[in-house]
């Protein structure tokens, strides 16, 4: 055990058509940090989550920012700036 608490990782890979990402999933007391690696550019993206939200659910949130991220803007507003102007 750590001083940060129950840590437990977990790593995982999903090809989709044209990419491999490599998840990766560690839990921190009652939250979940839930990375998302595209394994051909090296990008990678975090969200954190609760610890009881589902796996999937995660995943699949963790997918979609890294599929913005390596969009053709960069998951960058119009000006080219990181965010979202509102």
């Amino acid at each position: 055990q750590s001083r940060l608490g129950d840590v437990s990782r977990a790593f995982d890979r999903v090809s989709g058509e044209d990419r491999e990402v490599i998840f990766e999933i560690t839990r921190l007391g009652d939250a979940q940090r839930v990375a998302a690696i595209d394994v051909a550019s090296g990008v990678e993206v975090v969200v954190q989550a609760p610890a009881s939200a589902a796996l999937a659910d995660v995943r699949a949130l963790a997918l979609r920012k890294l599929e913005r991220a390596l969009s053709e803007d960069g998951g960058r507003g119009g000006d080219g700036r990181p965010g979202k102007l509102v």
